[in-house]
């Protein structure tokens, strides 16, 4: 058993190896070729999953931004408006229903069931502002680490330019005195 253990790892060794010289063979731009042509494959094959994948990653990228993080935040308020709106009419037209018939166990059944799917989109509702709430957290921070990285970079940028006068003062001063005492000494 050992025996055999020990030749398919050889086997796996010798085709990782061999593998490897054919990655170290191949240039830069063969593997940008390979890497593009696999992409577009996938995505003949795939085209859904690459539209939803566009879509998510825009959507993520959008929600990202003040102005993105807006719109979220009126889009849930109105979806939360129109299931509250529905959730009143169901309940109306469940009460209705059963009115009429005077099922005590049927409105029983509906009102549960009503309730149940209220708490659903309650869930939803409250993810959503909390996935807004986080991704309108995570800009703000975002937003603070530019403000500090712009901040340090002006800070950076004055010093070097403080130090870069000075130096040209001090060359100046020293150039200054090099040619009078070049002078002086032409005269004597």
């Amino acid at each position: 058993m050992t025996d055999f253990a020990n030749g398919q790892r050889d086997a796996l060794r010798a085709r990782i190896e061999a593998a490897e010289r054919r990655n170290a063979e191949r240039t830069l731009a063969d593997q940008a070729r390979a890497a593009a042509g696999a992409a577009t494959d996938y995505a003949r094959a795939h085209p859904l999953a690459v539209i939803g994948g566009a879509l998510a990653l825009g959507l993520l990228i959008g929600l990202a931004t003040r102005p993105g993080r807006r719109v979220a935040s009126r889009a849930v308020g109105a979806v939360g408006a129109a299931a509250s709106g529905a959730a009143s009419s169901a309940t109306s037209g469940v009460k209705g229903l059963t009115g009429g018939t005077r099922s005590r166990l049927g409105a029983l059944v509906s009102e549960a069931v009503l309730a149940y799917g209220m708490k659903l989109v309650d869930d939803v509702l409250e993810a959503a502002r909390s996935g807004q709430e986080r991704i309108e957290d995570m800009g703000d921070e975002a937003e603070a680490a530019a403000r500090k990285a712009r901040r340090e970079a002006s800070h950076a940028l004055g010093t070097a330019a403080d130090t870069t006068r000075h130096a040209a003062r001090k060359t100046r001063r020293k150039a200054t005195r090099a040619v009078r005492s070049a002078l002086d000494k032409v005269k004597r």
